[in-house]
């Protein structure tokens, strides 16, 4: 019986692990920062090397933090907590080694909102695949910029901030909705990177 379940714990990996290859965006992750724990769905807890069930119902950001390469570790975590004493979004890319032993190269924004008292409160964001816009670390390092300027880029923080919103509502419609719309314009997103890169290795 055992092996039977460690059999079926494979076979579900496989399949999660096969949805991460198969899209651009891979999911969305919530934060509640008082508490420090993180959750999120099945497909960004094996992206970061965690059980989906303890993701399911929170898990401390550090043991996210744990799967992300050590050279870009240190950075990653300095982003978010730059953000987090302020309360702003943020955008950042760094490599990660998911639950089948692949680095994997992600793209990361987030929203960081604080209280009343001025204290980090909640994090949300999405998690976009951009392993093959990085297949060239040397090109990608020298022509890819972070589209700031691009209205894509303007419409996602603000869909993050109207998710924020939402979640405060008792309107599951709205709020799949919004998360839809979040997907959507991770995968809009993902395309101007890539097609930026095949143009420098052309």
């Amino acid at each position: 019986m055992r092996q039977a379940g460690a059999d079926m714990a494979k076979a579900s990996q496989i399949q999660l692990q096969a949805a991460i290859d198969a899209s651009d965006v891979i999911g969305r992750w919530d934060w509640d920062i008082p508490n420090d724990r993180l959750y999120a769905d099945a497909t960004v807890a094996l992206l970061f090397s965690v059980e989906p069930a303890a993701a399911r119902v929170g898990v401390p950001l550090n043991l996210f933090l744990k799967a992300i390469h050590p050279d870009d570790r240190a950075e990653a975590a300095g982003v978010i907590a730059r953000s987090a004493k302020v309360g702003r979004s943020y955008v950042q890319e760094y490599r990660v080694r998911s639950a089948d032993g692949a680095m994997r190269w992600v793209l990361a924004r987030g929203l960081i909102e604080l209280d009343e008292t001025g204290r980090p409160r909640r994090g949300t964001g999405i998690l976009i695949d951009i392993t093959q816009n990085r297949a060239d670390e040397a090109a990608c390092s020298a022509g890819m910029s972070d589209g700031s300027d691009h209205p894509l880029e303007e419409a996602a923080e603000l869909c993050l901030a109207a998710q924020s919103a939402i979640q405060k509502l008792s309107e599951p419609l709205l709020q799949n909705m919004i998360d839809m719309l979040l997907l959507e314009l991770g995968r809009r997103l993902s395309k101007p990177a890539h097609d930026r890169l095949r143009t420098l290795m052309n």
